[in-house]
């Protein structure tokens, strides 16, 4: 065997040892969040509808239809809180939360999600969903459009819901839970409005 042919088998065996480990270090796991447990309660005055509402996976864009908590810091600029994601994707978790939430309000026979029988759905488009250095600790902003569909799957209402909530600090688990005083206080507002416009 000549010289050559020997350092190409050196460093053949070296990459072949290299490729079974990493020389990077290993990447710390996330910490997974999720949003605190909402508590609505029930008016007693409320009459509760007949039909089943159903309600469907809101829509939203690349960056808010992922895990991934997003945090605007400063301006123009977008980023994400690095080892921390929300426990499943943005809109299946407030899905999810809408649905608990409403649950508990009893304005209607059944509330489940859209893949359920239903007589009326909510369809929706999250446009924000993220904490925002505006000041000194963060704010949450939440935007939701809504449109209601009838039975007959028609166009019944639609609206949008702005909401801001502020952090009691920068720490993230404080965040998180203002996300959450957020969605239940979008959850109020959209009973309210489900009450005014849901077809009797």
């Amino acid at each position: 065997m000549n010289m050559h042919a020997l350092r190409n088998g050196f460093l053949l065996s070296a990459l072949l040892t290299l490729s079974g480990c990493s020389i990077l270090p290993e990447k710390a796991p996330s910490t997974l969040y999720r949003l605190p447990a909402t508590t609505m309660q029930s008016d007693p005055a409320t009459i509760t509808q007949p039909e089943r509402l159903g309600i469907a996976t809101p829509e939203a864009g690349h960056l808010l239809s992922s895990n991934r908590i997003v945090v605007f810091p400063e301006g123009n600029v977008v980023n994400v809180y690095e080892g921390a994601r929300w426990h499943e994707d943005a809109p299946d978790m407030l899905q999810a939360q809408l649905i608990a939430g409403l649950q508990q309000q009893e304005l209607f026979a059944n509330v489940s999600s859209d893949r359920l029988p239903h007589d009326l759905l909510l369809l929706s488009e999250l446009r924000h969903f993220q904490s925002e250095y505006d000041t000194s600790p963060p704010s949450v902003n939440l935007q939701l459009d809504v449109q209601l569909l009838g039975a007959d799957q028609q166009p019944v209402a639609s609206t949008s819901f702005a909401i801001r909530e502020r952090a009691t600090s920068t720490g993230i688990p404080d965040v998180v839970s203002a996300f959450g005083s957020a969605t239940d206080r979008l959850t109020e507002q959209l009973a309210s409005w489900l009450i005014t416009n849901a077809p009797n």
